[in-house]
Order: C-alpha cells, then sequence, then structure tokens
C-alpha cells in the first residue's frame, strides 16, 4: 500500500496551502484544485484515497459536484469530506450525499484524525 492520495477542491487558496503542508507532513500525497470545472478529469489523473469538497467551490459548487461524484459508478466508492466554514455543514454535506464532513475553521488534529478515520473505513470496506 502507498502514500494514500488526497484530493482538495477548495478555491480558498491558504486553505490549501495549511492542509497541504499539513498533509504533507503526515506522508500523505496532497493535491488540490481551485475549481471544478474539470472534475472528473482531476479525479482520473490523481486516482485520489479521499476528496475534500469546500461548499464554495466555483463552477458547480460543493453539493452540485458531490452529487455528481456519488452519483458515478466509476467514481462513488471515493470517500467525499465535505468542507465547509457554513454553520449547517452537517446538513449541506448530507444534502451533498458527502461520507462525512469538518467544519472549518478546524484545528491540526481535527484534521489529522479526519483524514485517518475515513482512510480506515474505506480500506475496511473495500477489504469486505
Amino acid at each position: 500500500m502507498g502514500r494514500a492520495k488526497i484530493l482538495m477542491f477548495d478555491d480558498d487558496t491558504d486553505i490549501l496551502e495549511l492542509c497541504n503542508l499539513i498533509l504533507s507532513r503526515r506522508s500523505y500525497d496532497v493535491f488540490t484544485d481551485t475549481t471544478c470545472i474539470n472534475l472528473f478529469e482531476t479525479i482520473d489523473r490523481v486516482q485520489p484515497d479521499i476528496i475534500f469538497m469546500d461548499n464554495w467551490i466555483p463552477e458547480h459548487g460543493g453539493i452540485d459536484a458531490t452529487q455528481r461524484l456519488k452519483a458515478s459508478e466509476q467514481y462513488r466508492h471515493i470517500p467525499v469530506i465535505y468542507f465547509s466554514a457554513n454553520a449547517d455543514v452537517h446538513l449541506l454535506a448530507e444534502k451533498a450525499g458527502a461520507d462525512t464532513y469538518l467544519a472549518k475553521p478546524f484545528d491540526i488534529v481535527e484534521l489529522e484524525r479526519i483524514v485517518a478515520d475515513t482512510l480506515a473505513n474505506s480500506r475496511a470496506n473495500s477489504n469486505e
């Protein structure tokens, strides 16, 4: 099993840089995109183990982009962590069909925990 790949969609480059710094230090390969214009092409190129999806991502928006992913036979297995500063992030994640969510602002421990838990759950499900 190689290093896990994390793909993050967020239009806030500061958030992307911060997450990249934190997660790269934990031996994850992090890829980022500031729009969902080429959603499926980006996923095909990266082959991520986890996707972080911002609510306000340009082009489709996080809800639509996540729903498109989860409706796709090819991509629905990839866990999506919905990522938002909205107070109702849990409801947005549910509406989108995301696997879980992370509210912004977040702390480093919380970010690391949700990635580790999501990877563990995903790997357990793929071994069933």
